[in-house]
């Protein structure tokens, strides 16, 4: 039996929304088709879709809010933006709110197909990613989660995000600098205490082994070793 896959798109205009969502369903594809945000984050939550279509202007919640509270649970679903704007820094926006994948309308049903099969395939690919060893710990970044032997506690993304770029430079100083701009879009002052604030939940989820420590390097940024 071949199962469908199941995408919600988001879109306010109905003629249009009603155009995809047909066009869609005739390449065995299922579509919850969802007319504002509030509707969409509430119908992502019921049916676990595989993949989001979010239009960017829509009522009641736009896409990028949506999609960055999803992302903030998530940080693995794809991710596409239908939007009319066309300026560099909404497509930076859109990206930087964790969207795989933008399409500016107009485009064509073939072009938007194309870039959907071509979000799942990869996602399918990472599916195998292998879990990384803290410690004594297992850290799983697709999933957020991290394990000590039977006990698994899921992490925010941002969490899973610090957590991985700590991992990925493990005994070297990460930059203070890079990792707010990467993660909070700034390293002002404000975001700099909830950085620090992130690295202080992350010591206690990992304060089951002793031989974890994240270390502050004053004037640098932070070193996990292990």
């Amino acid at each position: 039996m071949n199962t469908k896959i199941k995408i919600l798109l988001a879109e306010d205009e109905p003629s249009l929304g009603q155009i995809i969502k047909e066009s869609l369903e005739t390449r065995n594809f299922e579509v919850l088709l969802c007319e504002d945000g509030e509707i969409a984050y509430n119908t992502y939550k019921t049916e676990s879709p595989l993949l989001l279509v979010l239009d960017v202007m829509m009522p009641k919640k736009d896409g990028f809010t949506l999609a960055k509270e999803i992302r903030e649970e998530n940080s693995e679903i794809p991710i596409i933006f239908l939007t009319a704007k066309s300026q560099t820094n909404d497509v930076v926006e859109g990206f930087n709110l964790g969207g795989n994948d933008y399409l500016k309308k107009p485009f064509s049903m073939e072009e938007l197909i194309v870039r959907i099969n071509s979000l799942l395939k990869r996602a399918k690919k990472d599916e195998n990613t292998e879990h990384m060893a803290i410690g004594s710990y297992i850290f799983n970044l697709k999933k957020q989660t991290l394990q000590l032997n039977e006990v698994i506690e899921t992490l925010t993304h941002r969490e899973a995000q610090l957590l991985f770029h700590l991992v990925t430079n493990k005994n070297k100083v990460l930059d203070r600098s890079f990792i707010l701009k990467k993660l909070w879009g700034d390293d002002d002052f404000f975001n700099a205490r909830s950085m620090d604030v992130f690295i202080s939940k992350l010591r206690k989820k990992l304060k089951g082994d002793s031989t974890i420590q994240i270390l502050n390097i004053r004037g640098y940024g932070y070193k996990l070793i292990y």
